[in-house]
């Protein structure tokens, strides 16, 4: 099992948090809880907008515009129909390397955001209806004119703009009117990777939403529930506890547990099954919350296969989680992971480990015989959050195991932020 904080973790991270090692709570209380108190939301904003210029200036960026809702909720705190933008990129807005920060709103709406101290100004999108219609090609010009007499009125001029996505026309027209876009979902990702004090309270706050929602599934699990009745239980409980959506349906049992993938169903919970649960959640101010649990449905005792699975998983999570120190590159990290044994390597998880921010982020570190094709090179650094993946099952197995922490990457190594412990009954002999 992962070992508890130890008191100079705790004193690490309370460097690493600006709080007084002195005033850390003892041993199996979280340093991190100590910066919930301290959450500053337009603090987080204002330094986030600051991040996102530094790298525009950095690359010679005139303005960005961003169509994508993550990056403009990183940007600027904006959030307007979440679920419809991921779908119908048409609200957009723009941002100057100097000058106000403009955004194009769905038509009356932009109440929504107007108030945040980020937004200088709202206009109706041009493009919002254009999708549907079938009038992309007629929208193209005047958007990109409205945009060309804004980077003349900031920039003078510059006409270096980046853009996260966008419909390709949109593009095309930009560059008719002189302007040189770049790929910038790259750029913005790379500067999302490192977390200020801000973003590491909201995402301590969306691990504890979801941990109550997890626990919910779990005092619910008796077998005849269905997987759907249990997925909306963790759905209601999240909703209830501050967070927003679930990225995905994983929430399995049985046969289903293996492969992984399967997504959550009417089938019915069976005594002596595995269910298996990965939370993806959206949580708290828009952070995310991701990791995995598989519990036991008694009433009975767990197979001595069902307990090999799961010890083994645990052995996986803790032996990676232990490794992981800032500094190290990604190539040293899938050398030395967890050995797979040959039986189980053929379902494996796909990564190691992940970033973790408003989703599932930079760096995503595969297998050593992926690297190349899947990661590359790079370092793990210092203030990052990541996800710890394991997923144990065999090829025509019953069931598989899926565990999964979160950690603060701090300067000495890992930091817990998941707490959720793990099934004691499939942890012993």
């Amino acid at each position: 099992m992962p070992k508890p904080v130890t008191e100079a973790a705790d004193a690490m991270t309370a460097d690493l948090a600006g709080v007084p090692a002195a005033e850390i709570s003892p041993r199996g209380v979280s340093p991190l809880d100590n910066l919930a108190a301290d959450l500053d939301l337009v603090r987080m904003r204002g330094e986030r907008l600051a991040r996102v210029r530094t790298m525009m200036r950095e690359h010679a960026l005139d303005a960005l515009l961003l169509f994508d809702p993550y990056n403009q909720r990183y940007a600027t705190g904006s959030r307007n129909m979440f679920g419809y933008f991921l779908r119908n990129s048409s609200r957009y807005i723009y941002v100057p390397a100097e000058g106000p920060v403009i955004l194009f709103e769905y038509p009356g709406s932009a109440h929504v955001s107007t108030w945040l101290e980020t937004i200088d100004e709202a206009r109706t999108s041009k493009v919002v209806f254009a999708a549907v219609n079938g009038r992309d090609h007629t929208v193209a010009t005047p958007f990109a004119q409205e945009i060309v007499s804004l980077l003349r009125r900031d920039t003078g001029d510059g006409r270096r703009v980046g853009m996260d996505r966008c419909f390709h026309l949109l593009a095309l027209a930009l560059e008719r009117e002189g302007v040189a876009v770049v790929d910038a979902m790259n750029l913005l990702l790379h500067t999302r990777r490192l977390k200020t004090r801000d973003e590491i309270a909201c995402l301590a706050q969306s691990m504890a939403a979801a941990e109550t929602a997890v626990w919910r599934v779990e005092q619910r699990l008796q077998p005849g529930v269905s997987e759907n009745e249990l997925f909306a239980e963790m759905y209601h409980a999240l909703i209830e506890g501050g967070g927003e959506f679930i990225e995905t349906r994983l929430l399995t049992s049985g046969p289903k547990t293996n492969p992984w993938f399967h997504e959550a169903g009417e089938r019915r919970v069976r005594p002596g099954e595995l269910l298996a649960l990965d939370t993806d959640c959206i949580g708290c101010h828009g952070y995310y919350a991701d990791f995995s649990r598989t519990f036991f449905c008694g009433p009975g005792r767990p197979s001595g296969y069902q307990r090999t699975l799961y010890r083994m998983a645990c052995e996986q999570i803790t032996h990676n989680a232990e490794l992981l120190r800032p500094g190290m590159s990604f190539r040293e990290i899938a050398e030395r992971a967890w050995e797979i044994p040959p039986r189980f390597v053929d379902l494996r998880y796909p990564s190691i480990i992940h970033g973790v921010g408003m989703h599932g982020e930079k760096p995503i570190i595969a297998h050593s015989s992926e690297l190349d094709t899947y990661t590359g090179e790079g370092i793990l650094e210092e203030n990052m959050v990541v996800s710890v993946e394991s997923y144990i099952g065999e090829p025509g197995g019953n069931e598989g195991v899926k565990l999964e922490n979160q950690y603060l990457v701090g300067p000495d190594g890992l930091v817990p932020m998941t707490r959720y412990p793990f099934d004691p009954d499939l942890l012993d002999d």
